[in-house]
């Protein structure tokens, strides 16, 4: 009788056991570590202090010295305990010093040319109906071996051609291919073409997110792309403009809304864009003076401590820049980068009665929570303009560098 009392007790305790180490232990959060984090010894302290994995679960580092060719070799490790004890998680860390950049938080003109030429659509030129070999979205790079920049490059080419086939290299979604194609002759201008409808550059509204120290910019929180076709733009060359907010067109339900800004290409630029990636729109500014208050500066947020509840998002949709209450309804620490790493919903109404919620050219615009920087807006919900996505500033800083 006591044995079975005591088996049933020792069940229970096992039972108990389960149960709180499930409550206390955040799961996900452990699994979804990416496999080498950046961090300060500060964001170490700050994961503790917050209890980020769990109740029942600490965060150290570990230092692992081995010998390579002779030679001694050091490598540090965040690793996980349950108890302080058991190891559960280890990933690669690299300790920084905290970082500082100033924040953005106004609208930018930006204009890029092409790395290739965009194919927009086709278009007859002759009685042959044969299907065309080019579909929307490709990027023509070169014809012949020679790289194609502008559309004249292709009239060049193709006025020395007789009708001959010609080979084209293009990218579709985002592979290489290479395909032979014949010329057809326009009767009309008795010149030969592919029959298509290119674009060489992209022109758009967004906002600055941040500038480092050194003048690298950052901004956006996601690609430009195509209107019509919706591709990822590949960068030859392009610049960023100060604008000029001339209205707002509010969000309204099933409609997003927009800033209206005007900028001018024909000043020089503030600064050359480099990359368009799915973090954003990169590149560098000997000039950060005209677009951040140097006196404005943010220590940088790491993406493990963001947390739910209270944030800001930095903008100038009044005319000035100012902060914006929102708070973060959904987060993960996000081991991949991608333009939607949190969900946010705007609470303050100055912003709700201004815009609407987020609007098309606030994409970019920073995010604060407990003094840091902790990303930037990217989408707008189509069907609830006040939530949106923002992307982690990890992301966009790893871009940057």
């Amino acid at each position: 009788m006591i044995k079975k009392i005591g088996i049933k007790l020792l069940g229970i305790f096992f039972a108990v056991g389960f149960v709180l180490l499930c409550v206390n232990i955040n799961y996900d959060a452990i699994i979804d570590m990416p496999n080498s984090v950046h961090m300060t010894l500060d964001d170490l302290n700050e994961l503790n202090e917050k209890s980020t994995f769990g109740s029942f679960a600490t965060a150290e580092l570990s230092e692992n010295i081995f010998t390579v060719g002779g030679e001694r070799k050091h490598n540090t490790s965040l690793l996980v305990k349950l108890f302080g004890i058991i190891p559960i998680k280890k990933v690669e860390a690299v300790i920084e010093n905290e970082k500082e950049i100033f924040l953005g938080g106004i609208p930018l003109g930006f204009s890029i040319n092409t790395q290739g030429l965009i194919v927009v659509g086709n278009n007859t030129v002759s009685k042959n109906t044969s299907k065309s070999p080019f579909k929307t979205g490709d990027i023509i790079t070169k014809i012949n071996s020679q790289t194609i920049e502008k559309p004249k490059d292709i009239y060049n080419i193709l006025h020395n051609c007789s009708g001959e086939p010609v080979s084209v290299e293009l990218v579709r979604n985002g592979e290489n291919k290479f395909i032979m194609v014949v010329p057809q002759l326009d009767l009309e201008t008795n010149e030969y073409k592919l029959g298509l409808w290119v674009r060489d550059d992209a022109q758009g509204i967004g906002t600055l997110t941040f500038v480092t120290k050194d003048g690298k910019f950052g901004a956006l929180g996601h690609s430009i792309c195509d209107y019509e076709t919706g591709v990822e733009i590949p960068v030859s060359s392009g610049g960023i403009y100060l604008c000029n907010l001339v209205g707002i067109n509010k969000a309204q339900k099933g409609q997003t809304g927009e800033i209206r800004c005007l900028f001018s290409q024909a000043k020089k630029p503030n600064g050359t864009i480099s990359k368009n990636t799915k973090c954003g729109v990169f590149g560098q500014t000997n000039d950060y003076d005209s677009l951040v208050d140097t006196n404005l500066s943010a220590p940088v947020g790491n993406r493990m401590l963001v947390k739910l509840g209270k944030a800001s998002i930095v903008s100038s949709v009044s005319g000035v820049r100012e902060e914006y209450d929102i708070e973060i309804i959904k987060a993960k620490f996000q081991p991949a980068s991608s333009d939607k790493s949190f969900v946010f919903r705007v609470i303050d109404k100055r912003l709700i009665n201004l815009t609407g919620g987020i609007v098309q050219g606030m994409s970019g615009s920073p995010i604060m929570q407990n003094g840091k920087i902790i990303g930037a807006v990217t989408h707008v919900f189509l069907n609830d303009s006040t939530k949106g996505y923002g992307v982690y500033i990890d992301w966009m800083l790893e871009q940057a560098s």
